[in-house]
């Protein structure tokens, strides 16, 4: 007799993985804990659900810490027919919590599941489908159910207005039909996690869908440096080679079928040296007008919007770098918002006094700082015409790179800032206390919203890490001058 929960997040890791799976149940302590991303979309999703209960006037929150309390109360409750938040149903040896339960009718129930996501996702489906699954075996009368997540059209004016923050979708069709065949599949996971043995599985496409699986480092830690799945954009394919026995790049068969992109990698991982196109570099080269300004932004994007005139999970510039290379000096110029306020007016004001009217501004990848910076000319109309006059000056620094006009083998596949930087002049990101935007954007909401100690330390650190950005960059195009003398 299996003694062993399946609940609905452990349903939801067995249809990505059965070895992280068994591990989630039998192994936990060598499950990786979430990083600080990951628990940030946790925090969001906690938040989000704390305003969807809002909705629900009548709405009873059942403590769900203890566990068998939990369970206890939902029983209870349910004959007061009333939204209840986070019942417990344990059908044993499976265990599910609603976040709401809305009565429709005399007997009938409601799944209202909340996302902080802005649509249906094909494993939220999956999710609603194993709570009604278990609802339904404890003897609940499931009508409708429900998706309800983030309206990312809303715009906050003053308070947070949960009806315009949330859209309800009826997905009662595609439960039903993901309903089909999950007494097997359930009945193949109790099988698993009962077993005292870890299941064998190869890498394969789940290890990132839907999510990066916690496991993926250590399962994938085997594969080489410059393996077939660091071709740049090489997607499945790369399981095609993997599949046939190919790992490193530089094994793969003349007659597999490369773009050119992806030839000049191969060609590099035999050589062992980086590839050069010097023309197409110093046409490049030629674009940028002096003075240049080397500009790069840092954004909070938070699910539930922050300030007055703002949309869930709009990119909000806090921050911003700029290093101005005269020809004859590099100065070096920056903006780190401080209270809690809506960071942007301040750092237009000063971001205006530092840009000069000509000159190249250069950005990498500039679909990010372009933007934020449409968005500045439409949110605060008076910076239009400058702004306009901005975009129009601004040169992308990923251009040569994104094309392997200069590529090294030390990138990996990657053209990202991260990876260029240190392969191209030999510096990079190592040793700092913040080191990507991520962790950049986390760090500041922790200062600002959170708890977060030595603040000094932080603010330190994320006005380092956006330096070098620019900093970067300013390298970057003297390294590349000299490489095509």
């Amino acid at each position: 007799m299996n003694n062993k929960l399946l609940t609905k997040s452990k349903y939801l890791i067995g249809l990505q993985c059965f070895k992280y799976l068994w591990m989630a149940v039998n192994d936990k302590e060598n499950i990786p804990k979430p990083d600080k991303a990951t628990q940030y979309m946790f925090d969001q999703g906690k938040l989000v659900g704390e305003y969807a209960k809002k909705l629900f006037s009548k709405g009873i929150d059942i403590p769900k810490d203890d566990f068998m309390v939990n369970i206890k109360q939902t029983k209870e409750l349910l004959v007061k027919r009333k939204p209840l938040f986070e019942a417990g149903f344990l059908v044993e040896p499976l265990y599910s919590r609603a976040d709401i339960l809305n009565p429709a009718g005399k007997y009938v129930w409601d799944i209202i599941e909340v996302k902080s996501g802005t649509q249906v996702k094909d494993v939220n489906i999956h999710d609603v489908a194993f709570q009604k699954h278990c609802y339904e075996k404890a003897g609940l009368k499931i009508g409708k159910c429900y998706i309800m997540h983030i309206n990312n059209k809303y715009v906050k004016k003053r308070e947070i207005n949960p009806n315009g923050l949330f859209i309800k979708e009826d997905i009662t069709a595609e439960v039903d039909e993901a309903i089909e065949g999950i007494q097997e599949r359930i009945k193949n996971m109790l099988n698993i996690i009962s077993s005292k043995k870890c299941p064998e599985i190869t890498i394969n496409e789940n290890c990132k869908y839907p999510y990066k699986c916690q496991l993926i480092e250590q399962c994938w830690e085997f594969l080489p440096k410059n393996c077939v799945f660091d071709l740049y954009r090489i997607g499945k394919n790369a399981f095609k080679l993997f599949d046939d026995g190919i790992v490193a790049i530089k094994d793969i068969p003349d007659d597999f079928k490369l773009n050119s992109l992806q030839q000049i990698q191969k060609q590099c991982e035999k050589t062992g040296r980086p590839y050069i196109d010097k023309k197409a570099i110093q046409q490049f080269l030629k674009t940028l007008k002096y003075p240049l300004y080397y500009l790069d932004f840092e954004t909070i994007n938070p699910a539930v919007p922050l300030f007055d005139g703002t949309t869930p999970y709009q990119q909000i510039t806090f921050q911003f770098s700029l290093h101005v290379d005269n020809g004859k000096e590099v100065k070096h110029y920056d903006f780190l918002a401080d209270g809690k306020e809506d960071p942007r007016p301040k750092l237009l004001k000063k971001l205006k006094k530092f840009l000069g009217d000509n000159g190249s501004i250069i950005v990498y990848n500039k679909v990010f700082e372009e933007a934020r910076l449409r968005e500045f000319a439409e949110t605060f109309p008076k910076y239009k015409q400058w702004i306009d006059n901005v975009l129009e000056r601004v040169i992308d620094l990923i251009i040569p790179f994104r094309a392997f006009q200069y590529y090294s083998p030390k990138q990996q596949g990657s053209c990202s800032i991260k990876d260029v930087l240190p392969a191209l002049v030999g510096k990079g990101y190592d040793g700092l206390e913040i080191s990507d935007g991520g962790e950049a954007s986390l760090s500041f909401l922790d200062i600002t919203y959170g708890d977060a100690k030595d603040k000094k330390k932080v603010r330190k650190a994320l006005l380092e890490y956006c330096c070098l950005d620019t900093e970067g960059m300013v390298w970057m195009v003297e390294k590349l001058g000299v490489l095509v003398k």
